[in-house]
């Protein structure tokens, strides 16, 4: 059964200089308590896709599809549904904690407004609910520091403290969209590990929004890679990694730097990403594809398969 299922998801922007085609006719499905991936290089849609769940996009976007959460469908849901939804059904844990925080409030009253609102407790209970969501994301001192502005956190306690703001409801699910970005691999490691403990205990679904290949590996149950608005691949992590089927995914795997590579050379896609001013025709990453062939310039694949997924019109024998 499932928690989350996205059909056929298309976002467009109107623009001054056209229509951007930022999703195009994505699918997938979250089951409860499962570890999702959703990866890409930057502009590929991962983020808008997070936002258009949340209903948080740009006034300028158009959307077609469905989003199925419990039965219903997102897209078709008023503010004021959309509002008792977010927080309580589905949080997201945005990139950027300086963003997400308001910098004029202080983060207990930050915290106290979504449970007072969602769950309507009083101010006492609240502040307790508040302490508590503290000391869960390993807060140290949050009967003191509760009442201190974000500026007089680091940056990692920041993201600890979104990270509680986007858990206090304990919501069936999670969109953490690249919730370590601006962190030390250190730091970055102690929230993936702080995720996944309160993932664990909660039994909470996560849709983990990155770039970041490591991340995924050590975090996610299965991994969808997107490419130019357009899903690429889906498989579970282990199998993604083990033998990826898309040239696209071998691409993004051999680009991670390799530390038993003797020559330490970086093997980039070459290249630059499909212009999305224009309506896909054929398959998106033809023209950077090492293994593409002239049916693959006229051609748009569909997404086929079972466990491992592919939008590829060359078998996998055939790629390099």
């Amino acid at each position: 059964m499932s928690l989350l299922s996205v059909q056929d998801l298309a976002i467009r922007f109107s623009t001054g200089d056209g229509t951007v085609h930022a999703v195009n006719n994505v699918s997938f499905d979250i089951a409860p308590g499962e570890k999702v991936a959703l990866v890409g290089e930057s502009g590929s849609g991962k983020s808008q896709i997070a936002l258009s769940i949340m209903g948080l996009l740009a006034k300028n976007a158009q959307v077609s599809g469905r989003i199925l959460h419990e039965g219903r469908d997102l897209l078709t849901l008023s503010q004021d549904a959309l509002n008792k939804v977010r927080a309580k059904k589905i949080a997201m844990i945005f990139q950027d904690p300086m963003s997400a925080l308001n910098p004029y409030m202080r983060v207990g009253r930050q915290l106290t407004e979504i449970v007072e609102l969602h769950e309507g407790l009083g101010r006492a209970d609240a502040r307790k609910r508040a302490i508590e969501a503290m000391e869960a994301v390993q807060i140290p001192d949050a009967k003191n520091r509760i009442d201190a502005y974000p500026h007089e956190f680091s940056g990692g306690m920041r993201q600890r403290i979104v990270i509680a703001m986007a858990l206090i409801c304990k919501p069936g699910l999670i969109l953490a969209d690249e919730p370590t970005t601006a962190l030390d691999v250190t730091v970055q490691a102690q929230i993936m590990r702080l995720l996944d403990e309160i993932q664990s205990e909660l039994n909470t679904a996560v849709l983990l929004i990155t770039h970041d290949l490591g991340v995924v590996a050590g975090f996610c149950d299965r991994s969808m890679v997107l490419y130019g608005g357009r899903m690429m691949e889906t498989a579970p992590t282990k199998d993604l990694f083990a033998a990826p089927s898309h040239p696209y995914t071998r691409g993004l795997l051999r680009a991670v730097p390799n530390i038993n590579d003797a020559a330490g050379e970086l093997r980039a896609i070459p290249g630059s990403p499909p212009n999305q001013l224009r309506p896909l025709t054929h398959c998106p990453f033809a023209a950077r594809c090492v293994d593409a062939v002239e049916q693959c310039r006229s051609t748009l694949p569909e997404l086929t398969g079972e466990a491992t997924k592919r939008a590829c019109l060359r078998p996998v024998e055939a790629l390099s």
